[in-house]
């Protein structure tokens, strides 16, 4: 589907950014960043990719922050408190 297609469905652009340990250097932590369309608060985009790695990839999880935004939302405006005029 399309990134439009997805927001109509109630979908969000999420991003995650993933704390791991390196599998060679385990006291070692890098990190990943992650980004897809995704329906919150759920996730379910994210908990199946988190699984994968758990259950695919040498790098132990440390902690995951997400963030999530809604793009399409109505057109905010707000009336100026000031008008300052400058010559």
């Amino acid at each position: 589907m399309s990134g439009l297609v997805m927001q109509l469905k109630q979908y969000r652009l999420t991003t995650a950014e993933i704390l791991y340990h390196m599998p060679d250097h385990p006291s070692l932590l890098q990190t990943y960043l992650w980004q897809d369309y995704d329906l919150a608060p759920q996730f379910p985009t994210l908990r199946k990719f988190l699984d994968f790695w758990a259950h695919n990839l040498d790098g132990r999880l440390h902690s995951v922050k997400v963030a999530s935004v809604d793009l399409l939302a109505p057109p905010k405006w707000r009336n100026a408190n000031e008008l300052l005029t400058m010559h």
